[in-house]
């Protein structure tokens, strides 16, 4: 499993929002900035996470987005199942696929193992967790 750089920029976004939150709406442009993430890129990335409710947008003056629940309630696996589409690291596992040789396929426990202990890892950190790494860098410039 690779993460692409729109699953790692929507988690440094999300860091991002939550460090420069101050009651108000975030203009886009800022955090694509302190990012260094191109604003097109970045339009993308915030509409998936808005359609599924992760960030709260508002168009025009004084707008921009903010996180739509608390940092500690935002959980890393789901930021990266919106924006990845899936952690498996096997096609087998994806809900869409029908093999037909699961029921004698030797390696599929191991697959299922695996895809339940990375799923279960990323569900359990948050963009809360994440902020206070203290090694990991800083985002609030």
């Amino acid at each position: 499993m690779m993460i692409s750089t729109r699953g790692r920029y929507a988690l440094r976004v999300m860091i991002d929002m939550a460090e420069h939150y101050n009651g108000g709406y975030i203009p886009l442009k800022e955090i694509a900035e302190r990012q260094d993430i191109s604003l097109k890129y970045l339009e993308a990335i915030m509409s998936t996470l808005s359609k599924a409710g992760m960030v709260e947008g508002l168009h025009g003056k004084g707008g921009g987005y903010k996180l739509a629940k608390e940092p500690e309630n935002c959980k890393i696996g789901d930021i990266l199942r919106l924006t990845e589409g899936s952690l498996s690291l096997v096609s087998c596992l994806e809900e869409r696929h029908v093999c037909e040789r699961a029921s004698e396929c030797r390696t599929l426990p191991m697959w299922t193992k695996l895809n339940k202990m990375i799923n279960e890892f990323f569900d359990g950190v948050t963009v809360y967790d994440l902020m206070q790494n203290e090694n990991g860098g800083d985002y609030s410039i």
